[in-house]
């Protein structure tokens, strides 16, 4: 059944599909990130989290600003989150992991003086960019 931790892809086809999942670089984070930096926001990409073994997807560190692009399948989106019948067990727990994972890590930074922005992979990049830079703004002390 399973090859180490994860289970033995059902077909050739989800094989393909887990092996070209992206990690960084999405087409909506690319979306997001031009979108601010279009509007003067400058931020690391894919970077580590201070004081933990984590990444953001964006982050501000003058504004003590984490953004995360959270895709649908992965962190359980309420709307478009899906499970697959294969493997349901571990992929109900997978995703589980993911969102309690998600949790702890904006205890965390909120702990930690920071402000996590979560935005879910289906949102217009226009909208989840004008939530970022409201948040980064906030965090520098301009007014909007």
């Amino acid at each position: 059944m399973s090859n180490g931790s994860r289970p033995v892809a059902s077909s050739p086809e989800a094989l393909a599909r887990m092996v070209s999942q992206r990690q960084r670089d999405t087409g909506p984070e690319i979306a997001i990130r031009r979108l601010l930096f279009a509007r003067g926001f400058r931020y690391r990409v894919d970077a580590v989290l201070p004081g933990m073994r984590r990444r953001a997807d964006l982050l501000f560190p003058s504004a003590r600003v984490a953004v995360f692009i959270d895709g649908c399948f992965w962190h359980g989106c309420p709307e478009h989150g899906t499970r697959p019948k294969s493997n349901a067990g571990w992929w109900a727990e997978k995703i589980e992991g993911n969102m309690r994972r998600d949790r702890d890590t904006d205890q965390r930074l909120a702990a930690a003086g920071w402000t996590a922005v979560r935005v879910w992979e289906h949102e217009p990049p226009d909208c989840a960019a004008h939530k970022v830079a409201k948040v980064v703004r906030e965090g520098l002390g301009q007014s909007i």
